[in-house]
């Protein structure tokens, strides 16, 4: 587990790669099954990416995990959210309780839900004034992401829970990616036009305090993330390095992920985008990362319930795969040369 930035920074620089040989042979059989070629589109691809990080032929995605972290921020104190940050606590109560839609939906794909809360009493330091976190503090939260990652599973998701995060992502994306605040803002829980416009005005401050601090992707996600940011960004981290999967949920997973393709750029070849939202930014910082989601249903629910609604698509991408008969099997002419 890192100690310092630094250990963090040399544990992203040299990750494992995807298995050329085991997506091959699921190139092999997929030519094979009684199927025009490329007539499943997507689902094909899903099949090769899993066969290629599991090294194993054919995939698997019976063992599904969706971990959920939640954090408080100080920002959300400046009026960025439509609701009060109280609500991050009641809401992990209600995840655990068993009624949340991320409850539904993992009980309906067959997946476990693990909920990490991290110092819900404790928010993150207003970030237009201040560094959100020390690095102590970052440091905490990256490695119990990635303590909580199950290397056992054949599938990751993850998500969170933050009253004020919408407006933590608008943040990060800014510093990486430049532009104006208006440009990733958005309504996150239902905030109006005025609500928008506060979140920008943020954002525009906290680009002025951290000034040239915010040229290291770390920094960017210690000085303006949050602690459950910081807890994906680990978990994500681990299951790379444990060669897992995984589906990434909405804007703010995909923000809190973002600062480590601007430190290796393959740093997510093993995440899939589940989902855009319908956070306006969420689309722009997808095109940005290089991530096409899988679909679009207008979600902005968070909680990692676009990535569990994935979790669909790529279990029949599997069943699929792994159970269609070969043109040899079915005795089907195969396409002539």
């Amino acid at each position: 587990m890192p100690k310092t930035l630094q250990e963090l920074r040399r544990l992203v620089a040299d990750l494992p790669a995807a298995d050329t040989e085991y997506a091959e042979r699921a190139r092999a059989r997929d030519a094979e099954l009684t199927k025009p070629a490329g007539s499943l589109g997507r689902l094909e691809d899903i099949a090769v990416w899993l066969a290629s990080w599991q090294r194993r032929q054919p995939p698997r995605a019976d063992r599904v995990g969706v971990l959920v972290f939640a954090g408080n921020h100080g920002v959300a104190a400046r009026g960025v959210s439509a609701f009060p940050a109280a609500v991050t606590a009641q809401m992990v109560a209600n995840f655990r309780a068993g009624g949340a839609a991320i409850n539904q939906l993992c009980a309906a794909v067959g997946a476990t839900l693990a909920v990490h809360d991290l110092a819900l009493d404790t928010p993150t330091a207003d970030f237009t004034r201040a560094p959100a976190m020390s690095e102590d503090e970052f440091l905490d939260a990256a490695r119990r992401g990635m303590a909580a990652v199950d290397g056992d599973i054949d599938l990751l998701c993850v998500g969170e829970m933050g009253i004020g995060n919408t407006t933590v992502a608008a943040a990060l994306c800014c510093a990486l990616y430049g532009g104006s605040p208006a440009d990733w803002v958005g309504p996150g829980t239902g905030v109006d036009g005025a609500g928008i416009g506060r979140k920008a005005g943020v954002l525009a401050e906290a680009m002025r305090t951290h000034g040239r601090a915010l040229d290291d992707p770390l920094e960017v996600a210690r000085r303006l993330g949050g602690r459950e940011l910081a807890a994906i960004l680990g978990a994500v981290i681990a299951a790379r390095r444990a060669r897992l999967p995984v589906l990434l949920d909405g804007y703010v997973a995909c923000a809190a992920v973002a600062p480590l393709p601007a430190l290796n750029p393959g740093a997510l070849d093993h995440c899939l985008a589940a989902h855009v939202s319908a956070e306006p930014a969420h689309r722009r910082l997808l095109d940005r990362l290089g991530k096409a989601p899988l679909f679009d249903l207008g979600l902005r629910l968070g909680e990692g319930s676009g990535a569990a609604l994935a979790i669909g698509v790529v279990k029949a991408a599997v069943a699929i795969h792994a159970g269609m008969a070969t043109f040899a099997e079915a005795a089907v002419s195969g396409r002539e040369a």
